[in-house]
């Protein structure tokens, strides 16, 4: 049974209505200085957010695609990863002005740098030889300080005819070579990394897409869209077995 509406309360409430003040009208003026407060605030809200975004890739880490296969088996045309420039490298937003950090790699990391070549990207290659390290190879086999270095990583058994050195690495440099030794182009042709064209190293791979090297490349952007679209559309181009591999 519902329960009766007393006309009492009615009649309180509409007392309460007739006693409230009376609303007073926002001029146009205060109508703009408040659209304009909640204008600035959100303006410095999303300032904040660039400029967290850029201290993050600038000095802790940065998402890099690998566009070649110097570096099979270990990473793969198509891999998506993310680098830590933590401890070896800050980058002043917007330029290119680049300050070294305190950290060092270590023999056989895989590092990430500045080519020391005009106009090239970054290379990423596995570090083989510290400064002051007698670097050589023999039919395709690395000796460091006349010494048989392991190489488990490689993509391929030494190459007979691969023979290269001895070289000394100079103070404050590095040389490198890509795991796909035979399709690397690494130390063995242009010579030594400088101490401050060390970037970071590879933390781990985020995704991993099948395609064309062309795609991965810096300028195509048409490219590497379509690819991204066509991976959604066909799944099996994903390598899911890669991803979250880590270094």
């Amino acid at each position: 049974m519902e329960e009766p509406i007393h006309a009492s309360a009615v009649s309180a409430n509409e007392g309460a209505e007739t006693d409230a003040a009376p609303r007073v009208p926002i001029t146009v003026a205060e109508a703009k200085a408040t659209l304009g407060s909640i204008v600035l605030r959100e303006a410095l809200s999303w300032l904040w957010v660039i400029l967290a975004f850029l201290l993050i890739t600038g000095t802790i880490v940065q998402a890099r695609v690998i566009p070649s296969g110097s570096m099979e088996n270990t990473l793969l045309v198509g891999d998506h990863l993310l680098m830590s420039r933590l401890g070896y490298d800050a980058e002043v937003p917007l330029t290119q002005y680049h300050v070294r950090l305190w950290r060092e790699p270590s023999r056989q990391q895989i590092v990430i740098f500045r080519a020391p070549l005009p106009g090239s990207p970054d290379y990423i290659k596995r570090l083989i030889g510290l400064p002051g390290d007698k670097v050589e190879v023999r039919g395709g086999v690395v000796y460091i300080n006349e010494k048989k270095i392991d190489e488990p990583y490689r993509a391929s058994p030494p190459n007979p005819l691969d023979n290269y050195g001895p070289v000394t690495v100079p103070p404050r440099e590095y040389f490198v070579m890509g795991d796909n030794r035979d399709d690397s182009y690494d130390s063995r042709y242009w010579g030594f990394v400088p101490h401050a064209n060390i970037i970071g190293t590879p933390i781990l791979v985020y995704m991993s897409i099948d395609a064309p090297g062309d795609a991965w490349n810096p300028g195509h952007v048409r490219d590497r869209l379509f690819t991204y679209v066509n991976a959604l559309i066909h799944p099996s181009q994903i390598r899911w077995h890669r991803i979250f591999k880590m270094f």
